[in-house]
């Protein structure tokens, strides 16, 4: 009989022991446990309830283009609660210079394909919109060494593009600074379109001609999609919580431990000794499902160079504000999906949501459901405030940016302290090393959004790919397949 360690509950060790369970279902000999140091199992997924309204401590979704998390949720029997944002309302703000601005239509990420509309814009000046003509003729650059984010977006479309758009836009997504990023994990797509094509404008203009696409304003701004294109976002009608729920509900009682701290993790004599409180428990396999700084830590006696990889992978804390205001506050909202906040703007508010425009029957009828993000690299001190201090600094800067001066109903504060891995320059090399070594350890596995992207679909394919090398790597590659053991895996992205 195999028996595995899953150490971390979040959604990467959730989707790890699911697929442990379903192979167990299906005849396989094994067994697994699932350790989890918190009281609850889900990690940053957590769904609260305030009467009607629906609030994400967490993330609110997922993007639907990528098929693990909607695979997932079909396969718990989710289907039927799976819903898609409300793209007819998508449109979002930039703040620049105290006024709320619109993305324009047409903008994919920080490349312009509607000219007409992003050269009505008042988001740039004239310098910049003929920056973006110029870059229409850039040439092919196969040889350029590894950038930052900044210094990429910087040589396509200037100083002005980087720092109202493309910045408030990869911390919204990273937590962290185009100033840190690496172009190559975070814009591994128009990097390659960099390299072969040059022009990332003409690039983005062909390709959408050739989908029949070339009418459609889907992009940051506002969506004018029709009812046969599918939503950017989706999630879940009772929230996020309820893929957690599902899992969890999958897994056996026996094999859950939370509460539960690992101290170490060690190889011996070709098994894999996991400790804990004093106590030595023995399994032919292990995955670690933890932050990579955990991980690093678990790790360091034993295989002091993969810890020493994973200790280099930086994280970012934030902080989630949800606040309710009454139907006067909703009436004298914007439309779209919320806004975001350049650096430059001098506000600890990073971004804000308006969740009742996002999705449907997010927030009580007559209620404007807010959702504020806070800290990142750049402001990690913000997590040393008190709540209340918190709350007053959300409250006085949606003052000065939306003009509400109502009392909330209610404020959540939720904090997330070294939660968000960052992929800065060298992270893609940091990776294969780390598999490289991974590879070489029979039975060893890591999962979690440190690695090969940081949303939830790419948190759970790689607690499923864990599952499955650990299956392989102890049963036999050839023998795990012969026995059903081991399922194709879908293309990486």
């Amino acid at each position: 009989m195999i028996r595995i360690a899953i150490i971390g509950g979040g959604i990467s060790g959730l989707s790890a022991a699911y697929g442990l369970e379903k192979q167990q279902r299906k005849g396989a000999e094994l067994n697994y446990v699932l350790f989890e140091a918190s009281a609850r199992l889900g990690g940053v997924l957590c769904t609260e309830r305030v009467g009607d309204n629906v609030i994400e401590a967490g993330p609110d979704s997922f993007l639907t283009e990528k098929p693990w998390a909607t695979d997932l949720c079909r396969d718990l029997g989710l289907g039927d609660q799976l819903i898609g944002s409300n793209d007819s309302e998508r449109r979002t703000y930039i703040l620049l210079n105290g006024s709320l601005v619109p993305l324009p239509d047409g903008l994919m990420f920080m490349v312009p394909t509607d000219f007409p509309a992003t050269f009505l814009s008042p988001l740039f000046s004239w310098r910049t919109k003929l920056r973006f003509l110029r870059e229409w003729f850039y040439r092919p650059a196969p040889h350029v060494p590894e950038s930052t984010a900044a210094e990429f977006i910087e040589r396509h479309y200037g100083r002005e593009m980087l720092e109202r758009v493309a910045d408030p836009l990869l911390a919204g997504v990273y937590g962290g600074s185009a100033d840190e990023l690496s172009a190559a994990s975070v814009l591994a797509r128009f990097v390659d379109i960099e390299a072969k094509q040059g022009s990332l404008g003409r690039a983005m203009v062909t390709a959408r001609k050739l989908q029949g696409l070339s009418s459609d304003k889907r992009s940051p701004g506002q969506s004018k999609a029709g009812p046969a294109m599918r939503s950017l976002f989706t999630s879940l009608k009772n929230g996020m919580q309820t893929m957690v729920d599902a899992l969890v509900a999958q897994i056996p009682e026996s094999a859950r431990r939370t509460s539960t701290p690992i101290d170490a993790v060690k190889p011996e004599s070709g098994k894999w000794l996991v400790e804990a409180s004093g106590r030595t428990v023995e399994f032919d396999g292990v995955i670690i499902a933890t932050p990579a700084y955990l991980a690093a830590g678990l790790l360091q006696s034993q295989i002091p160079q993969l810890s020493s990889e994973l200790e280099q992978i930086r994280y970012s804390s934030s902080i989630t504000v949800a606040l309710a205001y009454d139907e006067k506050a909703r009436a004298s909202l914007p439309s779209g999906f919320g806004f975001l906040v350049p650096w430059a703007e001098g506000k600890r508010i990073r971004a804000c949501t308006f969740v009742h425009n996002k999705f449907p029957n997010r927030a009580e009828v007559g209620t404007a459901l807010l959702r504020c993000f806070l800290g990142g690299t750049r402001d990690g001190e913000i997590l040393q405030l008190a709540d209340a201090e918190i709350a007053a600094t959300v409250r006085r800067e949606l003052q000065e940016i939306l003009g509400i001066s109502a009392e909330p109903s209610f404020v959540k504060i939720y904090r997330w302290p070294r939660a968000m891995a960052q992929y800065t320059i060298g992270h893609k090399g940091r990776v294969d090393r780390v598999r490289q070594i991974v590879s070489a350890a029979p039975g060893l596995a890591l999962a979690g959004n440190a690695y090969a992207g940081i949303g939830i679909p790419n948190c759970i394919r790689s607690g499923s790919e864990a599952a499955t090398k650990v299956i392989t790597d102890l049963a036999g590659g050839a023998a795990a397949r012969a026995h059903g053991l081991i399922a194709p895996s879908r293309g990486r992205n």
